[in-house]
């Protein structure tokens, strides 16, 4: 069943998570109830990191592109969200400073025991999407979001979203590996946005 008001009941928002908020341990730090709901794609869009260097989605005119596999579309974790953790999440996501809201139609693939089956027929969806359509010019990623972004990667991929995607993609921002250093400051900075620019 699709992640409809119906089936997540009227207060309830189904939200898309592309960024550090493929990282399950941060969402529920976040958004302490939300429910993780399977993967989701976004067509006609680019994953970047962008210049405040953190992930955001850019919109592609594909009728102008020859398309290029992976690189039009966006991966993601479907969340639900309560009134209370969406006024959570808006916080934690600089809105409207870093990120305004849009609601957009994602192809929707349900978990699964073994993660979402993505070769399965996707449903439909029309998901919360947190984008900044001013900074669209990718850039280098904040030192301490590379570990944030890894550890959601991670998640991502054990949940269902396709590895060649993961490489071919967010691999050109986000290395393998961070230091350890850093792993206290992105913790911090996962619970509490502060502008750093």
């Amino acid at each position: 069943m699709a992640p409809s008001s119906t089936s997540t009941s009227k207060s309830a928002t189904v939200y898309f998570g592309y960024g550090s908020n493929l990282w399950q341990h941060q969402m529920v730090q976040r958004c302490p109830t939300s429910q993780y709901l399977g993967v989701a794609r976004l067509n006609d869009f680019q994953w970047i990191i962008n210049e405040r260097g953190y992930a955001n989605v850019v919109e592609v005119n594909t009728t102008d592109v020859k398309p290029v596999a992976y690189e039009h579309e966006v991966w993601g974790m479907v969340y639900t969200l309560k009134p209370k953790d969406e006024k959570n999440l808006d916080r934690n996501e600089g809105v409207p400073v870093a990120y305004t809201k849009e609601m957009l139609l994602c192809d929707y693939w349900p978990a699964g025991k073994h993660g979402a089956n993505i070769s399965s027929t996707p449903e439909k969806t029309e998901m919360l999407v947190y984008i900044n359509r001013n900074q669209t010019r990718a850039d280098k990623p904040k030192h301490e979001y590379i570990y944030r972004m890894n550890m959601g990667i991670a998640d991502a991929l054990n949940e269902g979203v396709p590895k060649p995607y993961v490489d071919k993609v967010m691999r050109k921002f986000i290395p393998e590996v961070a230091s350890k250093e850093v792993e206290e400051l992105a913790k911090r900075q996962a619970l509490e946005f502060e502008d750093e620019r």
